[in-house]
């Protein structure tokens, strides 16, 4: 009876019909719904429903033992891919927006005969001749603005739209992230799998400037310690690095909301790696900085792994705030069943992972991180006599 009391006092789009316990309901929405309570409704702590959670598939998933009822999750399944429904032209965009954004941030940005990077660079270094410390203020400055605009989103779509937000946040970000971030390994995947528009391009410049700037002076700095002639460490950073990249946050798989060819929207995903944990985007970079901060082993190194872990442990922080205000309590009960430690969730008994849990991953988008993944590892020399061509 506390279910139907529940869903009677509900909006009219939540009332489900019945169904059998091993039946599945498939039920398209626009966009996650926001949970309220009302006034004569009861507790969610009152019913015999465990939680209700936001998806755009509505589906019972298993639960502990000493549940009365199975789980209703409302909301969106992170990493689908269904090439049966996707437009020939969309993708004609897609392609025609990304050769417009890497040709104008090759031209303002990364030439040196006509972009700007190179100044930017050299404007940051001269504040410090300390490497370590222009790292630092490389990664302050994309966390700054990167963390900024995002946190501008809700104001920014409101004033100018959603896809004009996305192309703005990218073009700042973009440029900044190619020059900040950490290795032209995260440049790479940044552009080709994530290419968020606003934030790729944003990022990109920021990300470049990091990107081959760490790149350029990662053997700067002094000597911490050595384990690169060590048997096995080779191998297990590489393990180490492989892995963090399934770590990506699921909304960079929405590639034509990244380029804005779809409207960009704010999804409040729950299945796939975020039943892992809700901050894979932080998990995956910590994973990535301590892999290469063991391998090269220097201040260079450690104080750029240092900026980059803090700013994403702000920006786990910041999302769930950001989420908590947009969509109340429904994030509130997707937070009660994730973490943010890995596993965690899952060992408290809060996450049952469904049987079928491995076809959450077996997916075109993880397929593509596979094969994007080991080929940048191949690519390095590229990447690196790139970077030092540049002369940042």
């Amino acid at each position: 009876m506390a279910v139907y009391h529940l869903l009677l006092s509900s909006s009219p789009s939540l009332i489900l019909p019945l169904r059998r316990p091993n039946s599945t309901l498939t039920r398209r929405t626009p966009s996650p719904l926001r949970l309220t309570k009302s006034p004569t409704s009861p507790s969610f702590s009152s019913l015999s429903i465990r939680k209700i959670l936001v998806r755009s598939t509505l589906r019972e998933d298993p639960v502990s033992p000493d549940s009365e009822l199975p789980t209703l999750l409302i909301g969106e399944d992170s990493a689908a891919f269904e090439l049966g429904k996707q437009k020939l032209i969309s993708w004609v965009y897609f392609g025609v927006i990304l050769g417009v954004v890497l040709f104008i941030l090759n031209l303002v940005w990364i030439d040196n005969s006509t972009g700007f990077g190179k100044s930017y660079i050299d404007a940051v270094s001269t504040i410090s001749g300390s490497p370590e410390v222009a790292m630092l203020m490389l990664i302050f400055i994309f966390a700054t603005v990167h963390s900024g605009l995002a946190s501008l989103r809700d104001v920014g779509e409101k004033l100018i739209g959603e896809r004009a937000f996305r192309v703005l946040f990218a073009g700042v970000s973009l440029p900044l992230a190619m020059s900040t971030i950490v290795s032209s390994l995260l440049t790479l995947l940044h552009v080709l799998t994530s290419l968020r528009l606003v934030l790729v391009t944003l990022c990109c410049v920021v990300n470049a400037w990091f990107q081959v700037f760490f790149i350029n002076h990662r053997y700067d700095g002094s000597q911490l310690w050595q384990l690169q002639g060590v048997p096995g460490v080779h191998e297990a950073i590489w393990v180490a690095n492989f892995v963090s990249f399934f770590f990506l946050y699921p909304s960079t798989f929405n590639l034509l909301e990244v380029a804005a060819v779809d409207k960009p929207k704010m999804h409040l995903w729950e299945t796939g790696i975020m039943r892992i944990t809700r901050h894979p985007q932080m998990v995956g970079q910590i994973i990535w900085c301590l892999a290469h901060t063991l391998w090269i082993g220097n201040t260079v190194a450690a104080s750029a792994s240092l900026g980059l872990i803090a700013h994403h442990l702000f920006g786990a922080w910041n999302g769930d705030r950001r989420l908590a205000k947009r969509y109340g309590d429904a994030f509130e009960g997707i937070k009660k069943r994730t973490s943010v430690i890995p596993f965690a969730a899952i060992i408290e008994g809060r996450q049952v992972l469904p049987e079928d849990y491995y076809k959450e991953f077996v997916r075109l988008p993880y397929v593509a991180i596979t094969v994007l993944t080991v080929g940048a590892y191949f690519a390095h020399p590229l990447m690196q006599g790139a970077s030092f061509r540049l002369h940042w």
